[in-house]
């Protein structure tokens, strides 16, 4: 299988309107790839093109050079956590993960683990509706990480996080894919983005800006907030 996530001329109309535009870009495996772009620039729709559940005009989202769809357990696999996949509010956290532990060929130790790992152990019998945003972030990154997966989509795993919680996400993203793991995240945090991805993909009105190693990205004495404006503003 070939190592990690390859967009390749993606596409998406919904009507007249132009979501995404021919989009062809790499997510190494061993890095973090931030996914940027302004609201509306269609990053929400590309993940959930990848993830099969969204069919594209044309083109195709690969993950090790297969299609989702095609993938045998896909949900152990890739670890995804995007809009649309929330809990609901009246079940409670670890009957949540426990549901989705089935299909994710996880255990119930397993579970555990992750619970554990994302901070939510002594939270875990709670009802997920008096959940906090950043405790159904945590959540949906426990959801994302039962079948241990080799790739990571995220879709703004920081919304709700407050400072100590950015910084425990920003280690985790790192120690992941230090495993090897490919890790491909969202964000509109740049000041975040800056302080934990390898590699940045920038689009506008759907269509690719920048693809390529935040070194290069402000190689020429640029912060990534200045280069993202230039970017989707010119």
């Amino acid at each position: 299988m070939t190592d990690g996530i390859q967009f390749r001329g993606l596409t998406k109309h919904f009507g007249a309107i132009e979501a995404v535009d021919d989009l062809s870009f790499d997510v190494p495996a061993g890095r973090v790839t931030g996914f940027l772009g302004p609201n509306g620039a269609g990053k929400t729709t590309t993940l959930r093109m990848l993830l099969g559940l969204v069919a594209p005009t044309s083109g195709q989202g690969l993950v090790g050079g297969r299609r989702y769809q095609d993938l045998e357990r896909p949900r152990s696999v890739v670890g995804a956590a995007v809009e649309g996949m929330a809990a609901h509010p009246g079940r409670r956290a670890r009957d949540h993960l426990a549901v989705l532990a089935g299909p994710a060929g996880a255990s119930r130790q397993r579970v555990d683990t992750v619970l554990e790992q994302v901070g939510l152990s002594e939270d875990q019998h709670r009802r997920v509706g008096g959940f906090s945003l950043g405790m159904r972030q945590r959540l949906g990154l426990a959801s994302a990480l039962l079948g241990d997966p080799r790739y990571l989509v995220l879709d703004e795993p920081a919304n709700g996080l407050d400072p100590a919680g950015m910084a425990w996400l920003r280690r985790l993203l790192r120690e992941l894919a230090a495993e090897g793991r490919t890790v491909l995240v969202s964000s509109h945090v740049l000041s975040e983005v800056a302080q934990t991805v390898d590699d940045v993909v920038i689009i506008n009105a759907g269509r690719l800006r920048y693809a390529g190693a935040l070194t290069e990205l402000d190689s020429d004495g640029r912060s990534l907030e200045d280069a993202f404006l230039q970017l989707t503003t010119s």
